[in-house]
């Protein structure tokens, strides 16, 4: 689907330079002499990179619509991660650093959704939450009731994160998975 170069959005994805490309920051700029521009900040979907790019209104780019699919993460093998397709059954094998940081909170079962664009994997959503145990941390030093302060902890996958000084041992507890943060006690 063609759109002019001032209708891009944060978000949106674009075929540009040969590759697939996301709207990460847009601003409409009009200066006083010329006309007026989108100035877009893209990130390559494939190997990362950012560009910054000018679009006037009368350019057109390639929007890209990628086939969102329910996948049920299985097993790690090796540095590769096994998927397996909710409708179909068939299997798909992704580096594990296709997902970085995130495949720590990978958990055997887990839903997630593939983002493919012509057959190809792009990305991976997994949920913005889950519950982890705590596996090391800190006892509870009497006193120290201050709202803000934090202790570290270890979870379960190995990820270090700050608890409140009431959390234990044992207990599981309600992380983010974009920065592994502590939410709160699971139920």
């Amino acid at each position: 689907m063609k759109i002019n170069g001032n209708e891009i959005r944060i978000g949106n994805i674009i075929q540009h330079q040969n590759g697939l490309w996301v709207a990460v920051r847009t601003n409409a700029v009009k200066p006083g002499k010329g006309g007026a521009f989108n100035q877009v900040e893209l990130k390559n979907l494939i190997d990362g990179r950012k560009l910054n790019e000018r679009f006037r209104a009368s350019e057109t780019v390639e929007k890209v619509r990628l086939d969102q699919k329910p996948h049920t993460y299985l097993y790690a093998e090796g540095d590769m991660l096994v998927f397996m397709n909710s409708e179909n059954y068939e299997q798909i094998n992704l580096e594990a650093s296709f997902i970085g940081d995130k495949a720590a909170f990978l958990t055997d079962g887990m839903e997630v959704q593939l983002e493919f664009h012509e057959e190809r994997a792009i990305s991976v959503s997994i949920p913005e939450q889950v519950v982890l145990e705590i596996t090391e941390t800190e006892p509870v030093v009497k006193g120290q009731t201050a709202a803000n302060s934090y202790k570290p902890a270890i979870l379960e996958n190995g990820v270090r994160t700050s608890v409140p000084p009431f959390v234990n041992v044992g207990e599981r507890i309600l992380v983010m998975t974009e920065d592994g943060s502590y939410v709160k006690r699971a139920d």
